[in-house]
């Protein structure tokens, strides 16, 4: 079954599957989850508790079939962790996952780590026998949007008191644009202030500004899903962050020129009159994207987006290291440069290229 991390304190509370995977790309929401059901199965009476750590094609994967199968002079329950960071158990890893799976019991626990899984993986045998026994947890990153009220729900189990109204929406606001991207950092910023923040007081912005470190990170194609949602100033600002973080300019470029040749394929489908689903499919963009895209593709003109394009190519040439009439010659200045004709492009308004 997939279980969702909010649902997993009260699925606890009833018992125990024989499994639980943890899978996705934060570690802080999985640790968290592995540990709620850790402390769950040793208040059941699991004492013992071995971890093998998958790591390249010589792992020994009779050693966790032998000790499934051990019984202990010490503990009548046992857990077996399994940690794959790489994801891909491999064919033999894959058999015997799925033997471990349908040899499971009450007396026998078994807990597996992973990080962000495809499609074909979520698909695969062996991760289909493990959901089949017991729970899956996916741990995605916590989407700007979504992140406020995740940072709400932290400080009030810290006991943190929050301004009311418009005033606490935009401290939340305020804290999510500092610690975007990096839950871990933020948990322990929220840590800090409930060690020096007086019980009952509530939490002012000045408390932000002088007590809370800018730990935010940024993943480069998060530049993109800004400047489409039509969120200039957050695009900006994760241009500034990239820039900072050391992201290469050429690879921005080359994510931002394949948006607006897709947006481009999207908008030609719609003109030839074919219906919005088959344009995304024609523009072949697929999650948040294809949301943002379902928006813009029905209001964006073919003509704007060709100057845009044209655009797109100028800037390329300038990441190489060429000079192009009316464009700054640095090629970050030139990056920022193009994002706010994307923008205006966005917006309707006419695009003028020298």
């Amino acid at each position: 079954m997939q279980l969702r991390l909010e649902d997993l304190d009260a699925h606890l509370a009833k018992g125990l599957k024989p499994c639980y995977v943890a899978h996705g790309d934060e570690a802080l929401l999985a640790n968290e989850a592995l540990d709620a059901v850790r402390a769950r199965a040793r208040a059941l009476g699991f004492g013992e508790r071995q971890v093998f750590s998958v790591s390249g094609q010589g792992f020994d994967w009779s050693a966790v079939a032998a000790q499934a199968a051990s019984l202990s002079l010490f503990a009548e329950r046992q857990l077996i962790e399994l940690r794959i960071p790489g994801g891909k158990p491999g064919k033999e890893g894959g058999e015997a996952l799925q033997r471990l799976a349908a040899a499971l019991h009450d007396d026998l626990l078994l807990l597996v780590s992973l990080p962000r899984l495809d499609k074909a993986q979520l698909s695969s045998a062996w991760f289909q026998a493990l959901e089949g026994v017991g729970a899956t947890l996916r741990c995605d990153p916590i989407e700007r949007r979504a992140l406020p009220l995740w940072l709400a729900r932290r400080a009030a189990r810290l006991g943190l008191k929050l301004p009311e109204g418009a005033e606490g929406e935009q401290w939340l606001a305020r804290l999510a644009d500092r610690v975007e991207g990096n839950l871990l950092a933020a948990q322990q910023e929220l840590e800090k202030l409930a060690l020096v923040q007086p019980p009952g007081q509530p939490l002012r912005f000045e408390d932000i500004d002088g007590r809370v470190m800018d730990v935010a990170r940024f993943e480069a194609n998060q530049l993109g899903e800004a400047l489409w949602s039509g969120q200039l100033q957050r695009c900006l600002r994760l241009l500034d962050a990239l820039q900072a973080e050391g992201e290469a300019v050429v690879r921005l470029h080359w994510l931002l020129s394949d948006d607006v040749r897709a947006l481009r394929r999207g908008v030609q489908a719609l003109s030839a009159g074919q219906p919005l689903p088959m344009a995304l499919r024609a523009a072949r963009v697929w999650g948040p994207k294809e949301r943002v895209f379902e928006r813009l593709l029905p209001v964006l003109k073919p003509a704007a987006l060709d100057t845009l394009l044209v655009a797109v190519q100028q800037l390329e040439g300038i990441c190489k290291g060429l000079r192009h009439p009316g464009w700054p010659a640095e090629p970050w200045a030139a990056m920022r440069h193009w994002l706010l004709l994307a923008s205006a492009a966005l917006q309707g308004k006419a695009l003028s290229l020298r």
